[in-house]
């Protein structure tokens, strides 16, 4: 099992986009919280034990080519030891526009984790965890949350080779992206998706 494309940008910054777009080029199957979620008995423990520092990532990523998204966006240095030869790709947005898109759906799951069903809290406080390691603790004021998010930005470009890192804008489509993992362009839109309904939606279960 190796990876051969790893998401360094935080949730909400389109990694899910970035996830569909993966697979679609053939570099899947492609690892996404959504993953977890729907995986939650052996998922769970496993990234438990990443955030304590004890990563086990071939049974992590068993059977996925790529990875995009939390928990995956925490574990850039250590995924880039482990996967010298693998491509980093660092999904952005405007800082602004993503602490009120994080804000408003993220951040305020992981706030309600006590009053969550008892099937989901062991995946929230998981979460809540892996999301305070990368920088983003809970009770940050929105400031905070713009400070956090340019803070681990910096730290990716400053971690990764130049030459293994796409700073990413979604909304640039498949050109770049493309030719940075050394595919061809497929025809069709790039895909547009996960929009604050979206999320809620998925986190529910629903289609």
């Amino acid at each position: 099992m190796t990876l051969h494309v790893i998401g360094a940008g935080v949730g909400r910054t389109g990694t899910y986009s970035l996830k569909l777009a993966i697979n679609q080029v053939g570099l899947g199957p492609c690892h996404h919280m959504e993953e977890v979620l729907h995986n939650m008995p052996t998922q769970v423990p496993l990234w438990s034990a990443a955030s304590q520092g004890k990563g086990d990532w071939s049974s992590i990523f068993d059977g996925y080519g790529s990875a995009v998204d939390w928990p995956t966006a925490c574990f850039f240095r250590e995924l880039l030891e482990e996967f010298p030869k693998a491509k980093f790709v660092l999904t952005l947005r405007d800082p602004e526009r993503w602490a009120d898109s994080f804000g408003a759906t993220i951040y305020k799951l992981i706030e309600g984790t006590d009053q969550a069903p008892e099937e989901m809290r062991g995946w929230l406080e998981m979460a809540a965890g892996v999301i305070a390691k990368t920088g983003f603790p809970l009770g940050l004021e929105r400031d905070e949350l713009i400070q956090a998010f340019n803070s681990h930005n910096e730290a990716v470009k400053k971690s990764i080779p130049a030459s293994q890192l796409l700073v990413f804008d979604v909304r640039d489509g498949w050109e770049p992206l493309c030719e940075f993992l050394e595919v061809p362009v497929p025809e069709g839109e790039f895909p547009r998706t996960n929009h604050r309904e979206e999320f809620w939606d998925r986190v529910q279960g629903k289609d």
